[in-house]
């Protein structure tokens, strides 16, 4: 690529952006001054700036390919005069472009649309709140027609770094500013499963000449597929199309790096090399709360002098709480006492759990669900509980593992992967999270034997706390320190 045609690119097309009013004279001028530069040095990437600025809106890698071969066919005029007929473009011509020189965008679209706490927007409320504080950063979401990235609102902003409730509304006067890379780097600190939006991310993670990013959080769609949603697999499919083009992949734990490792050598049968890949483990640090958050807590969940039982995670077949539900029935059958308390939302196909609930409730057993906790009273509810349950049948990291050992609160969890990981320096028992006999063992364990609840409490205690500003240090060491691309 020729340094100075892509800036004679760059220049002309600057007359597109922005809100300048371009006399015939000017645009003609601008128009002879990009052809001249196009024809001289016509690369993918020059191709893909043309149709993102002209376009107004992020091409897929098909557009960039059929404008390219137009490009060498017929020359950069009949390019221009293909863009300007796009039927798409009478839509969208009202749109102003910011071209982002060398900035380093931060991609939220779904975080600052949604105030749920799951895992994943945890971790992407905590990293980008910090990156914020710490550098320049530019944060974005996507148009309402998924064709071009523009900046956050200020209320929109408020949700993806605090988790302000969102206010949703028309986005036609909004997306009039829309942006556009010129180098700099991109980063994704949340899951991209739109079509649309992967098609896009895919196309500029190639031929952007942008430095891309991404936190890898698991590979559960195609390790365990039985443990999703019917349009799960396929939607991370083409996540991980997108993905295959990007530079970097920090995994959030040894178990979820071996999981992309290994989908990355299957990327060579393509040709393709795929993006580097190495484990930034999450980060686990013990959050506030008050004793008057913990008599809130114990308020709203009718707690008394009975040892508090917490299960913390999204109602879904993967999280097995089903599994959990049977052995504490069979445990309550041997006259163990506790009260069970599950914390989550964003439940789906859930219907055997919340059935089996149900019945629990109607016969006199202590067990009980709540969603949408503010982190406060969550970590009220870690800190009064006896021991935590996270048994899950695949995790890229388990948070809820490392809150509880944050917390100082031991914990039963499954025997593989990333949650042994996590539990290596002690504080928990390890059960077969397939086996229900086995989950009964723990919780009898944690119940019933003092000796080993009193070490493994003190070995909770002594958990190491990775902080947050840790975390998101690394990852901004690991993906911009070097700006170096892969390949």
């Amino acid at each position: 690529m020729s340094t100075i045609e892509t800036a004679e690119i760059i220049a002309a097309l600057e007359s597109w952006s922005g809100t300048a009013k371009l006399s015939a004279q000017e645009l003609r001028l601008a128009s002879d001054r990009l052809v001249m530069a196009l024809d001289r040095d016509h690369t993918l990437h020059h191709v893909w700036l043309v149709l993102s600025v002209l376009g107004r809106g992020l091409p897929s890698e098909a557009e960039v390919r059929e404008a390219h071969r137009t490009l060498l066919n017929e020359g950069a005029e009949a390019l221009l005069t293909q863009v300007g007929r796009q039927p798409v473009l009478k839509k969208v011509a009202h749109r102003q472009v910011e071209l982002l020189h060398d900035a380093v965008i931060v991609d939220v679209r779904h975080t600052a649309e949604t105030d749920l706490a799951t895992g994943i927007q945890r971790v992407a409320r905590e990293t980008s709140k910090r990156w914020a504080q710490s550098h320049d950063i530019t944060l974005v979401t996507w148009t309402a027609d998924g064709l071009a990235m523009r900046r956050l609102l200020p209320a929109e902003r408020a949700t993806a770094l605090d988790g302000a409730a969102p206010v949703h509304g028309k986005t036609r006067s909004i997306d009039k500013h829309i942006v556009v890379p010129v180098g700099g780097s991109y980063l994704l600190p949340e899951l991209a499963a739109e079509p649309w939006r992967t098609l896009r991310l895919a196309a500029m993670a190639e031929f952007g000449g942008v430095n891309t990013g991404v936190i890898g959080f698991d590979c559960v769609p195609l390790t365990t597929a039985e443990t999703v949603g019917d349009g799960m697999p396929g939607a991370f499919a083409r996540n991980l199309s997108a993905v295959a083009k990007m530079d970097r992949v920090a995994a959030i734990s040894d178990a979820a790096a071996v999981e992309y490792s290994g989908w990355r050598r299957m990327l060579s049968s393509s040709g393709i090399p795929g993006p580097l890949v190495d484990s930034v483990l999450l980060a686990a640090e013990p959050g506030k709360s008050t004793s008057q958050d913990e008599r809130e807590f114990a308020k709203l969940v009718a707690l008394d002098n009975t040892p508090l039982v917490l299960v913390v995670g999204s109602h879904e077949p993967r999280k097995n709480h089903l599994a959990v539900l049977q052995a504490a029935e069979r445990a309550w059958r041997e006259g163990l006492e506790f009260r069970l308390i599950f914390v989550g939302g964003n439940a789906w196909n859930s219907l055997d759990f919340t059935d089996t609930l149900e019945s629990l409730k109607r016969n006199s057993r202590s067990v009980d669900s709540v969603s949408a906790l503010p982190d406060r009273l969550l970590w009220a509810g870690y800190r009064l509980s006896r021991f935590t349950i996270f048994t899950s049948i695949n995790e890229g990291f388990g948070l809820p593992v490392a809150e509880s050992l944050a917390s100082g609160t031991p914990v039963i969890t499954s025997n593989h992967g990333s949650m042994k990981q996590i539990v290596a320096a002690g504080g928990a028992i390890v059960v077969d999270p397939r086996d229900d006999d086995d989950i009964l063992r723990g919780i009898r364990s944690m119940l019933a034997d003092e000796d080993l609840y009193a070490r493994l409490r003190a070995e909770a205690a002594g958990y190491v706390i990775r902080p947050w500003d840790d975390y998101a240090s690394d990852l901004w060491n690991y993906f911009i320190g070097s700006q170096a691309r892969n390949g």
